[in-house]
């Protein structure tokens, strides 16, 4: 038509126009940084990633600087973290979990050097920019490859997971996971374990509940409104059809993805990744139907505990995770008592039972 500009792009287009900036931003960025001689691995690119944010009170110990902001405020909270800069932090729930994600990073780059497909941790945080120096420092102080920050200066950074591409959110605060979990990311919130535990140097074990975590919860509510009785006769009614996914599905994917990058390398007896289901359904009476779902989907899992019912502490005692996910409050607080890293995913319906308690 005479005299008019060209068409505006539609939304796929402009969505599409958008990643390719992106990526050439990436690429220009990535020209820069190749030529600079570093010895310390650099970031994947995000579009490839794992990405595990962490916020700063899940990674470090900072029980006495919370009580601190509580009971006087944002001003004496930031003063007294520029004070005790140089003050190295102790390690909080999530360290070693981060530890190990570092180690697997660390043997993918043995085995794949140009790959970019590991883990990004993410400090993500409400922090103000002036504490971040402390971070830093204990971070350095560790070694721990961390280079990605977000310190939102006490707004939520719940609006940045999305942006970060985040794969995994864990933090101490249950409303931010809260949050997060009904935006749709992976999210659990994180408690240090009553006792010292020593946990493995170079595999990182991972623990999963199975309803409300891995799958949905729909069988779930049938034991909570009909019982037992009701819930063997439905999954054994049942037993063919998958169970619908869970909010950590997908990192169990993850963790599948990078495991066969070891079993490709003749690696599967020297994998530096573990998976565990510890569920209290039973085998005979309940457990079909679950085995075949994972089958369903494509996942492994490498050790399945049926317990019906009985206590998971005890178990996860042998298993020593770097991590255990839960959606059940007692099953965190038992692992805790008996020294387990527990993160509580608030999702279905025991959060209902929970809350009504």
């Amino acid at each position: 038509m005479s005299g008019s500009g060209p068409e505006a792009p539609q939304p796929s287009d402009a969505a599409e126009v958008r990643l390719q900036e992106a990526e050439q931003d990436w690429a220009a960025a990535k020209a820069f940084y190749d030529n600079l001689v570093s010895k310390r691995p650099r970031p994947p690119k995000p579009q490839h990633a794992i990405t595990v944010a962490v916020s700063s009170r899940a990674l470090f110990d900072l029980v006495e600087e919370r009580r601190i902001f509580e009971e006087q405020g944002v001003e004496k909270y930031v003063e007294y973290q520029q004070e005790n800069e140089n003050v190295t932090l102790k390690p909080g729930p999530a360290f070693y979990f981060v530890k190990a994600l570092e180690h697997v990073n660390a043997r993918l780059l043995e085995l794949y050097p140009d790959d970019e497909e590991r883990f990004d941790i993410v400090l993500m945080t409400n922090n103000h920019a002036q504490v971040g120096v402390r971070l830093i420092n204990s971070i350095n102080h560790y070694g721990l490859t961390i280079e990605r920050f977000c310190m939102t200066g006490g707004k939520s950074p719940i609006g940045y997971l999305t942006a970060y591409l985040t794969n995994l959110y864990l933090s101490a605060d249950s409303e931010k996971v809260q949050e997060a979990i009904e935006a749709g990311i992976a999210s659990a919130t994180m408690f240090t374990a009553n006792k010292d535990v020593a946990y493995s140097d170079t595999q990182l074990r991972v623990a999963f509940d199975g309803d409300a975590v891995l799958f949905s919860d729909e069988s779930e509510q049938i034991v909570k409104e009909q019982g037992l009785d009701r819930f063997f006769e439905h999954e054994q009614l049942n037993e063919n059809k998958p169970l619908a996914q869970g909010p950590l599905k997908g990192f169990l994917e993850d963790l599948g993805r990078l495991q066969k990058k070891f079993y490709a390398k003749n690696e599967r007896l020297n994998c530096p990744i573990r998976t565990y289901l510890v569920t209290a359904r039973s085998a005979a009476s309940s457990g079909a139907r679950v085995l075949k779902t994972l089958r369903s989907w494509g996942l492994e899992i490498d050790e399945a505990l049926f317990l019906a019912g009985a206590p998971k502490g005890p178990v996860l005692v042998k298993i020593r995770p770097h991590i255990f996910f839960d959606d059940q409050m007692f099953h965190i607080e038992g692992a805790q008592k008996l020294g387990t890293i527990a993160a509580h995913v608030p999702y279905g319906i025991a959060q209902k039972y929970h809350k009504s308690a």
